[in-house]
């Protein structure tokens, strides 16, 4: 498993019509600093990003702008 950690630095929704439910955008993207902890992920993954389009309701309300999340990657059997 590789962990790395990311920061949410966008959330747009969207929608194509009134009555679409529409879909929410997220952007990821690798922390910088903030902390010694964000030193050391940034050391080994200083760029990249990780874009979603989500429409689950529960998901789109789980991430917030500015807020840091941890990424595993595990290889699927």
């Amino acid at each position: 498993m590789v962990r790395a950690k990311f920061i949410c630095n966008n959330i747009s929704k969207f929608k194509h019509s009134k009555d679409d439910d529409g879909v929410t955008n997220i952007t990821l993207v690798p922390v910088l600093n903030g902390s010694e902890e964000n030193k050391q992920f940034w050391q080994y993954t200083p760029s990249g990003n990780l874009q979603m389009t989500i429409k689950n309701e529960a998901a789109e309300k789980y991430f917030e702008l500015g807020e840091e999340y941890y990424i595993d990657f595990k290889k699927a059997e």
